[in-house]
């Protein structure tokens, strides 16, 4: 791990927020066009234009991707997209106008802050026009800026989720990166431990809750339909054909599987898109191990920088460092 998903040539990222509402976008171009693949695993999904990424469908390349909240209100962000695109001369060439092809998918956000303020084709035009490569920050920022996580047991318990990215080096240049916001109704668990980082918490006590016990022992539910899901990206300058992005997406949602507890719930939307913007080709089954352990990481990475927000804790609120054996600085829960 040594980055962010704009370590991959080609890949630019932008954010946009609203403070009032709590809630926020973040864009993904490439302007040069990039093939893409999209697997919607989730059963509550808000999407846009996923069905042109569908191998059998004409268009062969996207310019850029958006994620926002805002439940399907936060659609409109994509709009401001293409209008920032189209101005840039990016696009299909249709003859009479270029028409840049955005997919875009949607988080709910609205349980904390203005739930009557969500992105707009506006909030789109400026998250696409702060695109930029180069470091940004993880957690509370663009569509991760109202996440929450742990909401099974109702939204009462929830803890904060938040946007993460991160980057891997492969074999022969290969680059392979990952952009996620984490919205889950489970709870997220460190893969390598199993210990849980953020999820459903009672505030009083500070005890976990765990979401798959408390489904097993109610049988349901406490969550509302279509309020969770984690949406992503993830790139790799590699040569893929439309149906291998879509074969390493559904490849990648192995990453949600090893780290959101439960996952692709009937209130999950979640969706993952692959872009490929090189011209070297590599084994799907090299390139969507790569995927799902650079998602891991952005999902990790995302939960672990959120900040507190309102009444929400987050891991870094309920954490403290200590001094390690060996003076090493390491996190433990209070």
């Amino acid at each position: 791990m040594f980055g962010n998903i704009t370590d991959v040539p080609g890949v630019k990222v932008g954010h946009a927020e609203n403070k009032d509402g709590i809630t926020g976008c973040t864009v993904i171009l490439v302007e040069d066009g990039a093939v893409c693949g999209v697997d919607v695993r989730g059963s509550a999904p808000g999407t846009r234009e996923t069905d042109a990424l569908d191998p059998i469908n004409e268009i062969q390349q996207v310019h850029g991707i958006c994620l926002a909240g805002g439940s399907a209100f936060g659609l409109d962000a994509a709009t401001g997209v293409m209008s920032y695109l189209e101005e840039h001369g990016v696009g299909v060439d249709a003859g009479i106008a270029k028409i840049p092809i955005v997919p875009s998918a949607v988080l709910f956000d609205l349980f904390i802050g203005d739930a009557h303020t969500r992105p707009t084709a506006q909030m789109g035009y400026e998250a696409a026009k702060n695109a930029t490569v180069g470091s940004f920050k993880n957690g509370n920022i663009g569509a991760g800026y109202g996440a929450t996580v742990g909401k099974l047991a109702g939204p009462q318990y929830c803890m904060k989720g938040g946007l993460g990215s991160s980057s891997l080096e492969g074999k022969e240049g290969l680059v392979a990166g990952a952009l996620v916001a984490v919205n889950a109704v489970g709870d997220i668990k460190d893969p390598n431990t199993r210990a849980t980082i953020a999820g459903a918490r009672n505030r009083e006590t500070g005890q976990w809750l765990d979401s798959c016990t408390y489904l097993e022992e109610h049988g349901q539910s406490q969550a509302l339909a279509g309020t969770n899901t984690t949406i992503g990206v993830v790139a790799v300058n590699a040569k893929l054909s439309k149906a291998e992005a879509k074969k390493i997406a559904q490849l990648a949602q192995n990453a949600l599987a090893r780290t959101i507890y439960p996952v692709h719930t009937m209130l999950d939307g979640d969706t993952i898109f692959v872009l490929g913007t090189g011209h070297q080709t590599y084994p799907v089954d090299y390139l969507g191990h790569l995927a799902t352990k650079v998602v891991e990481q952005a999902i990790i990475a995302g939960v672990k920088c959120a900040t507190k927000l309102e009444e929400v804790e987050s891991y870094i609120s309920i954490s403290k460092y200590v001094q390690g054996a060996k003076g090493e600085k390491q996190f433990e829960a209070e």
